[in-house]
């Protein structure tokens, strides 16, 4: 039973990913939100009440007034989402930065450092 509450969770947030995600391109009007980005991940609580919505956005110095955006448009994004999805009840949505692509970049870029580091130690030690 619980596998299958879980599994239901699942495909709603996955359903509501795509459709927050069509609907903040096609229908928020915001000039903020026209920038690169991507919902990365959407948690939805239990009882369907809470879904928080995870948003990657490519752009740095866009990131503060994309959430901005975002947030003010909650409501009609919520809106536009509860006639998209056949839900009893909506979900409030939560939009939160998503910083794990930024942090993966950077990890990568450390290991590089070191491989890089360890080469030309090892190049010396030869000698």
């Amino acid at each position: 039973m619980a596998t299958q509450q879980f599994e239901r969770t699942d495909r709603i947030a996955s359903e509501i990913m795509r459709e927050a995600e069509r609907i903040i391109r096609e229908d928020v009007s915001d000039p903020r939100t026209e920038c690169m980005f991507s919902i990365t991940h959407v948690d939805v609580t239990r009882d369907l009440r809470y879904a928080k919505i995870y948003v990657s956005i490519y752009e740095e110095d866009k990131r503060e007034p994309m959430m901005k955006a975002l947030k003010s448009a909650a409501g009609f994004i919520r809106h536009n989402l509860g006639r998209r999805v056949q839900l009893r009840y909506t979900p409030e949505l939560l939009f939160e930065l998503d910083t794990t692509i930024e942090y993966g970049v950077h990890i990568a870029h450390l290991i590089n450092q070191v491989r890089k580091t360890e080469g030309s130690q090892s190049d010396d030690a030869e000698v």
